[in-house]
């Protein structure tokens, strides 16, 4: 069996999870569009490899929700468990408060952390491993989007990819993104994948 460059370049769930916790990055797949992701602490390669502005925030993508809510006060989890529990896992990103350090690597400046739980069970199998990633699009900044695990790879030469191939097929649409602004209140970032009653732009 001939191997393609593309099987050069796969790793199964504990290797890639043991690269990551290591500090290297990767390509996954998402229900949304395919993603480039590393360890928080690490995620300051992503604005190297993207060639992005760092005023642009990473999301942090985890496999429970406990995982992303903790992350925040009792107030603000109070407000994004209803949303957690109607549409995660899915194509929803909340921007909420965060505490900790992890703001620093991901939202460099500010107090917020987008966070979201994909839809794609291998990467959440994944997820369940590494722990939380910071994760964006797998393409170069202003670059159209990658759909394929192919056209990753070709925007990142040479990072691992999730195995198995082929990759889950992505909506190619954008995850929702609602902030929290103050207790009750959303305010909508983008319009994406998910309508969500009574929040408007």
């Amino acid at each position: 069996m001939v191997m393609t460059p593309l099987d050069r370049q796969l790793m199964a769930v504990d290797e890639i999870a043991g690269h990551l916790r290591g500090g290297g990055a990767a390509l996954l797949p998402t229900d949304t569009l395919p993603a480039l992701a590393c360890s928080p602490r690490s995620a300051a390669q992503i604005w190297t490899l993207k060639q992005r502005p760092q005023d642009k925030p990473l999301i942090l993508m985890a496999a429970e929700v406990s995982d992303l809510l903790e992350l925040t006060s009792d107030i603000v989890r109070e407000d994004a468990r209803p949303l957690a529990d109607r549409y995660w896992p899915g194509p929803l990103t909340l921007v909420l408060p965060a505490e900790g350090t992890l703001t620093q690597y991901l939202n460099p400046g500010r107090d917020t952390l987008g966070m979201r739980i994909p839809a794609c069970a291998l990467t959440r199998s994944l997820l369940a491993k590494s722990g939380p990633l910071a994760t964006t699009s797998a393409n170069r900044s202003g670059a159209t989007p990658s759909r394929t695990a192919a056209q990753a790879a070709a925007s990142f030469p040479g990072l691992p990819l999730l195995a198995p191939l082929p990759w889950p097929e992505p909506s190619g649409l954008a995850s929702t993104v609602l902030k929290w602004t103050s207790a009750g209140s959303w305010q909508m970032l983008r319009q994406g994948a998910v309508m969500v009653p009574d929040v408007s732009a």
